[in-house]
């Protein structure tokens, strides 16, 4: 089985992910993909940056590259896996195309969603309140293909999860 799983930042695609390694899962970040190529590049490890790369590698190798190439690791890995951090229709398109494959969608409040990445306080969470909700704007919607459209890609999902709650809860 392959979960793939797209949400809004903060929201707890990340617990998913964990409590599904408990079960036997494999994890395939999108996130960290992009982590390693801007890396290679050179570049600061930001949200700016993490948003450019993809729109760029979508551009010069086709909406669903980053996922093709995780989804290529996973079955040469084998057993379940969770494909993480699905934000561009195209990925979502190529993927319903495999077997076994279920999209899962993770949103909450967003105060709560903003709470948890100043608490998680990684590079690319580094942000004042208007900052953040003015990349989610910029990320929610898009015409262009190869760009992120986390607002399609919630569309698109066969389980969505509130997740306005604490972990203990």
């Amino acid at each position: 089985m392959i979960i793939g799983i797209t949400g809004t930042l903060g929201a707890g695609k990340g617990t998913i992910v964990e409590f599904l390694l408990k079960k036997g899962f494999k994890h395939y970040s999108v996130r960290a993909f992009l982590v390693d190529e801007i890396s290679k590049r050179g570049l600061e490890s930001n949200r700016e940056n993490m948003v450019s790369v993809a729109n760029d590698l979508r551009l010069k190798f086709g909406p669903s590259y980053i996922v093709e190439e995780l989804y290529k690791k996973a079955k040469a890995n084998g057993g379940n896996c969770i494909i993480e951090s699905l934000r561009c229709p195209g990925e979502v398109d190529a993927l319903k195309k495999k077997e076994d494959f279920v999209l899962f969608a993770v949103d909450a409040d967003i105060e709560t969603r903003y709470s948890r990445i100043v608490e998680r306080g990684s590079v690319t969470d580094k942000i004042s309140f208007d900052e953040f909700i003015a990349g989610e704007q910029k990320e929610m919607t898009s015409n262009d293909p190869n760009k992120q459209n986390l607002k399609k890609c919630i569309e698109m999902t066969d389980y969505n999860f509130k997740n306005d709650w604490t972990i203990k809860e």
